[in-house]
């Protein structure tokens, strides 16, 4: 090979040869130079914060803070630190009455909590299942939730209304509700069905009635106090499931009797559910609150917010 051709005041090119060996050098020094830093790890980035999803929320009925169907309980039930309220609605027809609908809207907003749901506690009294008046308190509880905004109506089945044992009364009740539903489906409101009725009872009328807006109105201790599994009756419900009542029948301070809230919170999981808990604290069998009204209703609060939080990861 012939001599690289020389330019005047150019450095001398290199040969091929030469410009291998220099590289080969090169490398060996960096080579070198890396085996003697010291060793170090990439720090990470740190993981994006987790989002947290809606959990539950913790409401109380009226009734059982002695003020079924007064606005008084909106404030009592915001100082006691719940996010809600659920309403009984009494005779309905009063409620009717924009001006008092729009009071309970007021001092909800005023007081920073919901009206969680509404009650017609009053079929318990007027049964559903033979008083023809029950059938026009009903339809009038569709209409206060519509107006309201409010998506479920509770009717109950205790009392003069039990179902248990009435196959007739059963019968009736889905005549009824057949008839009601499209009212119901319409207003977007949903129609649960708080009874003594085991699962397989509730399903079959549900069946029956045809409707997405006829649901269960689950409390918890039903299924307890009559020997049945809750897990099993809430996992089996699922979706029709629309809102519970917290109580335990055997001592009025929760975690202290024998209601387990936290198979209950599994049970939920399980089902996806994710809204309503309204604690209904029925002490007939103990009597006073032990600690009275107000510290009672909160020491329950406090236990169930550790269960059943506000806000969970997903």
């Amino acid at each position: 090979m012939k001599d690289a051709k020389k330019i005047p005041g150019d450095a001398p090119r290199m040969t091929r040869r030469e410009m291998v060996a220099k590289s080969a050098y090169a490398l060996a020094g960096l080579s070198l130079a890396n085996a003697c830093r010291p060793y170090t790890v990439a720090t990470p980035k740190p993981p994006a914060a987790t989002a947290l999803r809606p959990g539950f929320k913790i409401g109380v009925v009226d009734w059982e803070l002695g003020l079924a169907g007064d606005p008084a309980a909106v404030e009592m039930a915001s100082r006691l630190g719940f996010d809600g309220v659920q309403v009984d609605l009494g005779e309905v027809k009063p409620m009717l009455e924009p001006e008092a609908q729009q009071e309970y809207q007021a001092l909800a907003q005023a007081h920073g909590i919901e009206i969680a749901s509404l009650a017609l506690g009053i079929l318990n009294r007027v049964p559903y299942k033979r008083d023809p008046r029950a059938e026009q308190y009903v339809s009038d509880g569709i209409d206060v939730a519509q107006a309201m905004g409010r998506d479920v109506l509770l009717l109950a089945f205790f009392g003069q209304g039990d179902l248990r044992d009435d196959p007739q009364g059963i019968d009736t009740l889905v005549e009824r509700l057949k008839d009601m539903a499209p009212k119901a489906e319409g207003a977007g409101v949903i129609l649960g069905l708080e009874s003594w009725l085991n699962v397989e009872q509730h399903l079959d009328i549900i069946e029956r009635v045809g409707s997405p807006a006829v649901r269960v109105y689950f409390d918890m201790v039903h299924a307890h106090t009559a020997g049945r599994d809750i897990y099993e009756e809430i996992t089996t419900l699922g979706g029709q499931i629309c809102e519970f009542h917290a109580k335990d029948y055997s001592h009025i301070m929760f975690g202290a009797g024998e209601m387990d809230f936290k198979a209950i919170r599994r049970a939920m999981d399980d089902i996806g559910f994710r809204g309503w808990i309204q604690i209904e604290q029925y002490d007939e069998i103990k009597g006073e609150k032990p600690l009275g009204l107000e510290e009672t209703y909160r020491r329950n609060l406090q236990y169930l917010r550790g269960v059943f939080p506000a806000r969970i990861v997903p």
